[in-house]
C-alpha cells in the first residue's frame, strides 16, 4: 500500500488530536450510538453490531463477527460490509474527540478474503485535524488482534452541527430519536455517520 491518496492525507498545519477530557476512558465499551445504526445497533438482526471500545489517545479497537448474512462470495464477506465495518469504528472515534461529525470521504484496500464466521478485529485512530477535518485510519485483522491484515482504511471525516441530521434525516426516526428521555441517548444518535 502507498498510502493515502492526497485528499486524505492531513495539510501542513494539522495539528495532532486530542482526547477531550470528558471521553470514555481506555477500554470502555462505548456501545450503539443508535439501536437502528445498521454498523453498531443492536435492534438491527442483520446489521454488523460492531462493538468498540476507547483506547489509549484518540484510538479504539473493535470487533465484528461476519455472518452468513454478510457474505458476497459463496462463505466470505461482502466487500462493501468490510467498509462498512471500517467505517463505523473510524466513525466511533469522534466520541472520543466530542464531536458530531460525517465520513466525507473513505478509502479501502482489501488485502486478503474474510471468510463467514471470522472475527474481523480492527484498530483505528484519528492522525490529525485540520479546522473541521478530521483524518483518520484503521486496519482490520484476522486470527486475532495481532494476525493477518484483512483490510485498511483512511478515512476523512467532516464535524457538523446536529441540524445536518434533522434537515436530511426521515422525519419519524429524528423525532423518535429527540424523544427518548434519555438525554445521552439523544446526544449519541446524531454523533456519526449519515
Amino acid at each position: 500500500m502507498s498510502g493515502p491518496t492526497a485528499s486524505l492525507r492531513p495539510p501542513a498545519g494539522a495539528r495532532p488530536p486530542v482526547r477531550h477530557p470528558e471521553a470514555p476512558p481506555p477500554g470502555e465499551l462505548l456501545g450503539s450510538h443508535y439501536g437502528q445504526c445498521f454498523g453498531c445497533g443492536g435492534e438491527q438482526p442483520h446489521g454488523l453490531q460492531l462493538a468498540a471500545r476507547a483506547g489509549e489517545d484518540v484510538s479504539v479497537t473493535a470487533e465484528f463477527t461476519v455472518r452468513p448474512a454478510h457474505q458476497g462470495a459463496p462463505g466470505l464477506a461482502h466487500g462493501g460490509v468490510l467498509a462498512t465495518a471500517l467505517d463505523e469504528t473510524l466513525g466511533s472515534l469522534n466520541w472520543l474527540l466530542r464531536v458530531v461529525a460525517v465520513t466525507g470521504r473513505l478509502e479501502t484496500d482489501f488485502v486478503r478474503p474474510v471468510p463467514v464466521d471470522t472475527v474481523l478485529h480492527l484498530d483505528a485512530q484519528v492522525t490529525a485535524v485540520h479546522g473541521r477535518k478530521i483524518y483518520s485510519s484503521a486496519v482490520g485483522r484476522i486470527g486475532g488482534p495481532e494476525g493477518l491484515v484483512a483490510v485498511r482504511a483512511d478515512a476523512l471525516f467532516i464535524e457538523v452541527k446536529v441540524d445536518h441530521f434533522i434537515e436530511h434525516g426521515r422525519d419519524a426516526e429524528i423525532k423518535a430519536a429527540l424523544a427518548d428521555p434519555d438525554h445521552v441517548k439523544v446526544a449519541r444518535a446524531f454523533e456519526v455517520n449519515p
